[in-house]
């Protein structure tokens, strides 16, 4: 009937179309009337004759929805344990803007974290990992094989299906390379995603049936990277801790007296808790905690977020992370030969970091004991590597290859903190006389020295990189440097930080000397200078782009004036008979987004807050428990002169930007097992070192 009606509608348009067009035609036989001229109109004149029609624009042609099968890795950074943890920072990044997802993808989230989580987010994170706390190793709670995965969960859904709420969908999978033809087969509506476990490397097939027929299908591999870090403090994330130290409101802490000077050192923040005196159990159980203690390694080191972010930007990546670094480490003691970090714990490192990685390269398998009196003393000339050199080294067969190596080495070997305590020590303080805690206290003469013997460290590292840690020669820009940052440029990057004690007055020994600062910074770029003709020699990717935009952002950056934002504030706040000035403790939040990007002693003792036990402190340095001195450790070793979690963040962009391009260019089906024994030549046919 409707079609019908339909017919007899259309004819009639027909009709009257047909019916208007003869009205409007002229008879030829009738004559024509005499031509006289057209009088002059106006285009908007009502009686102008009709103006010709524009073309009329073709109807666009909607094209056919077809269905498709998307999907992403669950968990695409495996060293967190808990998928949900990972999903918090890709959801992070994925509400960027497009600008702030390729220019500063790390710092952006970072600060858009900060302003969710006040006493940052690593804290509900850095214990569901895959490092043993006790063991020192990279061991999942699960028990399985953290290194060498065997498969991926994923999860898939379909789109571009009509109605999809009420349709069901059967998922058919088929695992490649197994003897399995058929998979695991999954039927549900078709408006739900589906999890599946995607056999790693080979991965498998999906068919997706409606009613009995296939709308989709789609090959399912997942790209797993295994990416390691080894370094330093800037490695580790010192100056960040997982869970920053909290501060009473109402209470303070009294730290004695330095009769010499007359000083009495009364009115400090002092932690929560019920301890009764600063050393005592309680008060220690208050410490920072960090996802390795002894090294002050933490998840805001800016090698695991680089990793993290490589891990999160693409959905069908997955990132197995090893990461070693430790606070006060050097090429030698640290990389080569056993330390056991900046803290004491039950159970520290047992080692070295080219070890532990040869370790875990190895997966479930031992990695065999070398014996390595000759190979890395380079003549001679690194006496800490003569004689007695034990490193482990995985065999070629089981040791599974490296896609990255971050690398962030050679301040400790230069002695720049020394170089930094300089520059910060008043003349007259005391604390020059006790440089065993800052690794002794020098000055340009004896850095320039050292960074001469940094070139054979890193030429001896390039060697153990490649024989040890089977990194192919020809592939030898997988080895990612890292620069250290400006620590106190201003302006243009032409001036540095006055004389003064802002950020510093948590002790009184704590002087900025401006002439000393520039001394330091023409270290700090003969360092960088030193690091780039390394990495270029060695082949290696050299990342240095962040140093410019941390000018301006050193440690002087912030205020001094009441009433401003405390993220900002350069004063420690100390209680007198008025109360707390310039703010309450309580109030203070280590991971708030500031202005400066290195933490001041002030900050280190507001953030870590690092104390030792008052029985280690009597049995080593034979102090009062009550001893000033701890107020050194807590403005010292808790991380002062390194970067904030931003700092981390900003380097790690500029790290992933690197790394982006190693990855694209070896964008090859990755090998999973590491290559020969044998370095490869070049076509001169000798191997670079």
């Amino acid at each position: 009937m409707i079609r019908s009606s339909g017919r007899l509608l259309a004819l009639g348009v027909l009709a009257f179309a047909l019916a208007a067009s003869a009205a409007g035609q002229t008879d030829p036989a009738a004559p024509s009337p005499p031509s006289s001229p057209a009088p002059a109109t106006s285009p908007t004149d009502p009686a102008s004759p009709a103006q010709p029609l524009p073309p009329a624009e073709p109807t666009p042609v909607i094209p056919l929805q077809v269905p498709e099968i998307s999907w992403q890795v669950e968990n695409s950074f495996r060293f967190f344990t808990d998928a949900a943890d990972t999903e918090v920072h890709r959801a992070t990044y994925l509400a960027l803007t497009p600008q702030q997802q390729l220019g500063h993808p790390v710092l952006a989230a970072e600060q858009a974290l900060s302003r969710r989580h006040e006493d940052g987010w690593a804290e509900s994170m850095f214990r569901n990992t895959c490092w043993g706390v006790r063991t020192n190793r990279f061991v999942c709670p699960n028990g399985k094989d953290y290194i060498n995965p065997k498969s991926h969960r994923v999860i898939a859904r379909i789109d571009n299906v009509d109605e999809a709420v009420g349709l069901s969908c059967t998922w058919l999978t088929a695992p490649h390379g197994g003897e399995e033809l058929r998979g695991k087969v999954v039927t549900q509506p078709c408006n739900e995603q589906v999890k599946l476990d995607v056999p790693y490397p080979a991965g498998l097939t999906i068919e997706v049936e409606i009613g009995g027929r296939t709308v989709a299908t789609e090959d399912i591999r997942v790209r797993d990277l295994l990416i390691v870090g080894m370094g330093d403090s800037f490695a580790s994330g010192e100056g960040n801790p997982d869970v920053p130290v909290h501060f009473s409101r109402e209470r303070s802490a009294s730290y004695g007296k330095r009769a010499k000077e007359g000083l009495d050192l009364t009115g400090y923040p002092a932690r929560v808790g019920p301890w009764q005196q600063i050393g005592d159990k309680d008060f220690i159980e208050e410490n920072a905690r960090w996802g390795d203690q002894a090294c002050h390694r933490s998840l805001y080191s800016h090698q695991l977020r680089a990793a993290l972010q490589l891990g999160i930007e693409d959905p069908h990546r997955a990132v197995t992370y090893v990461g070693v670094a430790c606070s006060g480490s050097e090429v030698t003691f640290g990389l080569f030969l056993r330390y056991t970090g900046n803290e004491w714990v039950p159970n520290p490192p047992d080692l070295s970091q080219i070890s532990l990685i040869a370790s875990a390269q190895c997966g479930l398998h031992e990695a065999p004991i070398q014996d390595l009196p000759e190979a890395y003393h380079m003549n001679g000339t690194i006496p800490e590597l003569q004689g007695g050199l034990v490193l482990r080294k995985c065999d070629p067969i089981n040791a599974r290859k490296i896609d990255l190596m971050f690398v962030s080495v050679g301040g400790n070997d230069v002695g720049f903190s020394r170089l930094l305590a300089n520059s910060v020590l008043s003349d007259e303080s005391i604390l020059r006389k006790l440089g065993g805690w800052f690794g002794q206290v020098h000055g340009l003469t004896a850095a320039s020295a050292q960074l001469d013997a940094l070139i054979l460290r890193y030429k001896s590292l390039n060697r153990a990189i490649h024989y040890l840690l089977h990194i192919p020669w020809e592939e030898s820009d997988r080895v990612i440097l890292t620069a250290y940052p400006e620590l106190a440029l201003l302006g243009d990057g032409s001036e540095v930080c006055p004389d003064g004690r802002a950020g510093m007055d948590v002790l009184p020994d704590f002087q900025l000397t401006e002439a000393k600062v520039r001394v330091g910074t023409w270290v700090a770029d003969k360092l960088n200078h030193a690091m780039a003709d390394a990495a270029e020699q060695y082949h290696w990717t050299y990342v240095s782009s962040h140093r410019r935009a941390f000018i301006g952002r050193g440690i002087c950056a912030g205020s001094t004036h009441d009433g401003g934002d405390i993220a900002d504030e350069l004063r420690l706040p100390r209680k007198t008979e008025e109360g707390w000035r310039p703010y309450n403790p309580a109030d203070f939040r280590a991971y708030a987004s500031r202005q400066r990007w290195f933490r001041t002693p002030n900050d280190a003792f507001m953030t870590a807050n690092f104390h030792v036990a008052s029985t280690l402190l009597l049995k080593v340095l034979k102090l009062n428990a009550l001893s000033w001195f701890q107020l050194v450790l807590a403005a010292t070793y808790s991380g002062a002169f390194h970067p904030t979690a931003e700092g981390q963040a900003a380097i790690a962009d500029a790290v992933v930007d690197k790394a982006r391009s190693v990855l694209k260019k070896y964008a090859a089906p990755e090998r999973s097992r590491a290559g020969v024994e044998e370095p490869t030549t070049h076509a001169a046919g000798y191997p670079v070192e």
